[in-house]
Order: C-alpha cells, then structure tokens, then sequence
C-alpha cells in the first residue's frame, strides 16, 4: 500500500508529523511517502492513498481518522484528489510536481518530466536560451515583473571573467508562501531553473538566499543541491555537457529589506543588509562586484518548463504582456486558503470568492490585499479587476508576489493603515530618508488622524508622496499604496476615528 502525507511546513503545522506517526503504527508494511502540499491547506493533513494508480484523498486527517482511511469508511474520504474541483480547475506548470512527487527523489522528479529542459538547454548557445526565454514572455514573479530575459541578455552580454545566478529566496511578504511550497516540494525545479540560468548567461556560480525562517526549505535545499551535484546535474560537468554550474545554500538573517535585490547581495556578501543606489544594476555590477542575475525562486522554478514545453507554449497563457501562469496565494479570513496556479486573467471576484469561498468568519469581505504589506487594500467595487501586471496597476493594485489577504467588514481599516506604515518604520534599513524619518512621522500623523485631527490627512497625503518619490527601494516607495488606498476606498473607517474622538 503507498500513502502519501506532505512533509510540507504548512502540513506538518496543522499536525501532519502525529497523522504519520498514527499511520505507521496502523499499518507498518505500508510504504509512507512524504510529498509537498497540493496546496489545498483547509483540507491539511491531506492523506492520499493509491488505489489502482489513483491517489484517493482523505482530509483534513486527525491521528484518531486513521482506522478509517485504511479500512476506507472515512467521512473524510473526498475521492480521486486530481477530480477535486480545485485541482481540476487549475494550470498547473511550475507547480505540476508539487504534492506529486517525493520532494529528495532525482528519479520521482526526472519521471515526471524533471531535468527534460535543462537536457534541451544543454545543446543550446547562452544567446538561444536567452532568446528562448525572452520568446516565453516570462516576467519576475517576485513582485516587479520585469521581462526576465531582458535581464538574462544584461548579463548575457556583459564582459566579465566571473558572473553569478542569485535566486532570492527571501520570502518576507504576508500571505505569501509559494517559493516555499517550491523548495520544500519540488527542490530540483529550482535547482534546473539555475542551472539553465547559468548556461544562458555565462556564469558557473549560483546562490539560494533564504530566509532563515523556512527551516524545512533550509534542510530540503541542502539535501537536494547534495543530490544533484552526486548525479552530475551540478558541477563542473553538467549532465555531461561539458559545462560547469555548481550552487549552495546561503541563510539570512531575517530582515525583511533582504528580498530587495541589493540589500541581498550586500547580505549575501557578508556585509549589512542595506540598499544600494543605483545605477550601477547588479546586472552589470551585482554580486562581488560581478553581473549578476537576481531572480525569484518563482522565475527560476518555472524556466524548466519553458525549454521542456517549449516558449510558446508558455507564451500561450495569460492576457496583455502578463503571459504564462500566476501562483495565487490565498490568505487571511478566507474559507479555502491555499495555492492556486493559473493562468494571469483571472478576477479577483473569482478568486476571493469562488475559489476561496469568501470568509472563514461568514461576514462580508470588505477588502482584499493584493502583493503583501506594501499591496493596495481594494475594496468589493474592484473586485472586476483581472490580475495582470498593467491591469491590476491601472486598478490602482499592485501584483507583487500574488499574495491574496482577505478581510471581512470588522476590519478596521485606518488599524490597517497604521500597521502598514509601522511595518515599514520597524522594518526600515536606513539607507535613505524619506523611508527612515518618513514612516516614523507617518505613524504618528495616522495617530493624529485617529484622534480626530482633520489637518492630519492633508499632512499624510503629502508624506506618502515624498515616500513614493524619494525612497531608494520597494519598502519605503510602496508603503503609500496601502495607507493611501485605506484613505481613499474605506473613508468611513477614517471618519469614525474622527467622531470617536470627538
């Protein structure tokens, strides 16, 4: 008998570990295999066991629902777990591995289609792996959503004797969790990712820079960069090819303005984890001083697929200059939480309330924050909006990393806004003024507002403009979005503060 329980964080958290330890007490000749998550959290510990070649799934599991998920008179039996609905309606292509495969198995991984991409890319100059992922359309998934293969060719072309692949694994954002669903799920997808990476532009060194909170993705990397470089998938002669690209593992040390791209590199350098001016790009001037391609684990994860498939079959998904597949992270007070991959297009109507079945609570969702801390709060009236890059942009949202919080009619949205700008004032670096000094006065104008000081708003208003404008980097340039949406989409919340005071 195969079962198969996710090791994953989320999984493991929700009880996972006592769920197998039950198992193998019940039925210790059954071959236990631990996978990444489907994705499906509310339905965590997802315990599925194959019948036939089919994978019935049984969640969420308790230890004490194990005598029935053997003998099968489970009332948590939910059936054949790719007819769920939540699998079936999905494009599943950076994720199609993730909950499928056991995460430290080369073979699992090259059966399901694993290292078929970097095996085409091999036989390819660097300027045809480049051309092939500009043809894709592939944009950065970490939240800019620049064209990645423009910043390939950058690299590409840049005269050095030593270039390096970075892969900012510094997941930080609220509501996100998707590069760590890749790494805990699906390691060598990344791991092949870097290695095209590092064939298309010349360079043979690559880094992970991980947040030193994702334990578990810390262990799976590590163990998986072992795996592959003892297989020849890494090292000075790639799969036979002749061509060098080795990488480690490196952990942060938990500050957030580590997931902007310089603050890593000064980090990944051993230096203090702040932002660097630019020009120079790290492009042209990244890691050591070296061209330096910095891409998120998302970009990287989902360049496997291109060469396997192909750039326009890739390119064939999505709308506008958003193409190929967006991993939705759905969180907050939501019904349905989880990862949900589809193509860009889909609305945020869709995606609060019919994939995540509106709020756990049963109140009325009154906002949803898209791109984590630094994301607009968009009220129900937005929620036509379709997500891509420029449509969600000319909403006044913004994509970032596709992280979905959700918030029902109790939320108080001038707290919100309060707890944006304090975010950035505790997670500032200090680099520049307008984010250091900036969010400081900020937190203490939202105060005045909130005690009933109507020359208060104006003073805001005129502060997140000299943050957007004069902010060196994403923290304190972003930071107006959510204050500035809470003012003008949820007026009320403002206006109640006031007549409390009064």
């Amino acid at each position: 008998m195969k079962i198969y329980v996710p090791m994953d964080s989320a999984a493991k958290a929700l009880g996972a570990e006592e769920v197998v330890a039950a198992l193998r007490s019940a039925a210790p000749d059954a071959q236990i295999i631990r996978t990444g998550t489907r994705g499906m959290i509310w339905l965590e510990p997802l315990v599925e066991i194959e019948v036939d070649d089919v994978r019935h799934g049984f969640g969420p599991a308790e230890p004490e629902d194990v005598a029935g998920i053997l003998d099968g008179t489970s009332p948590k039996a939910l059936g054949p777990v790719a007819d769920l609905d939540w699998m079936k309606r999905q494009t599943r292509l950076t994720f199609a591995r993730v909950g499928v495969i056991d995460p430290l198995s080369l073979a699992d991984y090259e059966a399901h289609g694993g290292l078929a991409g970097l095996r085409r890319a091999i036989a390819m100059t660097g300027q045809q792996i480049v051309d092939e992922v500009k043809a894709s359309g592939l944009r950065g998934r970490g939240g800019a959503g620049f064209p990645t293969g423009i910043k390939w060719q950058t690299v590409h072309d840049a005269d050095a004797p030593q270039k390096y692949i970075v892969c900012n694994a510094d997941e930080g954002d609220s509501g996100t969790f998707a590069d760590r669903m890749i790494m805990e799920g699906d390691p060598f997808t990344l791991i092949e990712g870097m290695a095209i990476a590092g064939l298309g532009v010349g360079a043979t060194r690559g880094y992970v820079y991980l947040r030193s909170e994702y334990p578990d993705a810390i262990r799976v990397m590590r163990q998986a960069v072992e795996i592959a470089r003892n297989a020849g998938v890494l090292g000075a002669d790639v799969l036979g090819s002749g061509r060098a690209f080795d990488m480690d593992i490196r952990v942060g040390a938990g500050a957030y303005v580590c997931g902007e791209e310089t603050s890593l590199l000064n980090s990944l350098e051993g230096k203090r984890g702040v932002v660097r001016a630019k020009p120079p790009l790290p492009a042209l001037e990244g890691f050591l001083g070296r061209p330096t391609v910095v891409n998120n684990v998302i970009s990287l994860a989902t360049v496997p697929v291109i060469f396997e498939r192909g750039a326009q079959f890739y390119a064939d998904f999505g709308l506008g200059r958003s193409r190929g597949t967006v991993t939705l992270q759905i969180a907050g007070n939501v019904a349905r939480g989880g990862l949900f991959e589809t193509a860009f297009g889909i609305s945020l109507n869709e995606v609060v309330n019919d994939l995540g079945g509106g709020t756990a609570t049963g109140h009325p969702v009154k906002a949803v924050q898209v791109g984590g801390p630094l994301g607009s709060y968009l009220p129900v009236s937005k929620f036509g909006a379709q997500l891509g890059y420029e449509e969600l942009d000319s909403e006044g949202g913004l994509l970032g990393h596709a992280g979905l919080v959700v918030f029902d009619d109790r939320a108080d949205m001038l707290g919100m806004a309060r707890f944006a700008m304090e975010f950035c004032a505790v997670e500032s670096c200090g680099k520049c003024t307008p984010c250091r000094i900036g969010a400081v006065r900020g937190v203490e104008t939202i105060d005045r507002i909130a005690a009933g000081d109507p020359d208060a708003v104006p003073l805001l208003t005129d502060l997140c403009a000299t943050m957007k404008d004069g902010s060196l980097c994403a923290l304190g340039g972003f930071t107006p979005l959510p204050v500035m949406s809470a003012l003008t989409h949820f007026p009320d919340d403002f206006a109640r503060a006031k007549e409390a005071a009064e």
